[in-house]
């Protein structure tokens, strides 16, 4: 064969015969990465969407997560997916409530440590590090508003850091940080999964569905036959009538066509959230964009697990072969 070669390359023939026993370079697959998004109990989808790509064989070598994201993602690179499901799948709303140990001092209202309790039981005291799985957890430094990706380090501690929502859990100090929820800066931590070289990302977004947010109402004003109100002096009859008590309650529950306190955190939280993921995957796209239809359950209806997880396995088998056609175009 060699001789056979060297003439034809004397005559200046450059074909080669391939021969049956030739070797063919391997397809190497490329490194997946995928990117989960916020949205407190609408994130238990991303359970739906993980078990849905590992079903079919495709599974994620980095895992970035933001909030309920970092949580559900965190627990799959620990190898604990499995246990955050049946864990979500028997919340009730009892149960949910039995997880918030109210606090009317410090910096929020819920201070966590009943939910680290019980995240501390699949994590253990794993350390990010230690993970055969590349992860990050984004979470907000309150000071200065930097992106702080969590990628060593008590495990849990990056958990709680990066689902600390203002106003709701605690912040949590990480290496002289005090650190906040994540999703104030990178909702949808895509640029995160790539700078842990992942070659293909798939993002997954659970606020993709809230329609009618963004737009401008390019003319509005106080109206003549309105009546001014004073919140604060309604504020002081209440508490003179009716004490502190339902005072409180007119404030969480709101009344009078007026909203409540928890309303008007979430909604704010969820009007920032859009702008900026919008803001955020336009300038660094995911490759590939999961978006489960969420729209109708609450941020906090965490007793509706199964209903989410159902709706992000059905959003991840919808990409399935779009995700398979990239791997191969990448290979």
């Amino acid at each position: 064969m060699l001789q056979a070669l060297s003439r034809r390359i004397g005559r200046g023939d450059r074909s080669v015969e391939a021969a049956p026993g030739s070797a063919q370079p391997a397809a190497v697959r490329p490194s997946i990465g995928i990117a989960l998004g916020g949205g407190a109990a609408r994130g238990f989808a991303h359970i739906g969407v993980l078990q849905t790509l590992l079903a079919n064989g495709i599974k994620p070598e980095v895992v970035t997560g933001t909030s309920m994201g970092a949580v559900i993602g965190g627990c799959y690179a620990a190898g604990q997916i499995d246990d955050i499901a049946d864990w979500a799948l028997g919340l009730t709303r009892r149960r949910v409530l039995s997880y918030l140990d109210v606090s009317l001092s410090g910096a929020s209202m819920i201070t966590g440590g009943r939910l680290a309790r019980r995240l501390e039981s699949p994590v253990d005291r794993t350390k990010i590090e230690s993970l055969d799985t590349r992860f990050a957890a984004i979470a907000t430094e309150i000071d200065t508003g930097h992106e702080v990706w969590l990628t060593r380090g008590r495990l849990l501690e990056a958990l709680r850091a990066s689902y600390a929502l203002p106003g709701v859990f605690s912040p949590v100090h990480i290496g002289g940080r005090w650190l906040l929820d994540g999703a104030l800066v990178n909702p949808v931590p895509v640029s995160a999964a790539r700078a842990l070289d992942a070659r293909l990302v798939i993002g997954v977004s659970t606020n993709s569905d809230l329609f009618g947010r963004g737009t401008t109402i390019h003319s509005h004003g106080f109206e003549e036959e309105e009546v001014a109100t004073s919140p604060e002096a309604g504020e002081r009859t209440w508490q003179g009538k009716f004490g502190a008590q339902k005072f409180l309650r007119r404030k969480f529950f709101g009344s009078d066509g007026r909203p409540s306190l928890p309303t008007v955190m979430m909604e704010a939280y969820n009007v920032m959230q859009d702008r900026i993921t919008r803001a955020r995957l336009a300038g660094d796209p995911a490759d590939i964009m999961i978006s489960p239809r969420l729209g109708h359950i609450g941020m906090f209806d965490f007793h509706r697990a199964e209903e989410a997880i159902k709706i992000g396995a059905e959003a991840a088998e919808r990409s399935i072969e779009t995700i398979a056609q990239a791997i191969e175009a990448l290979a």
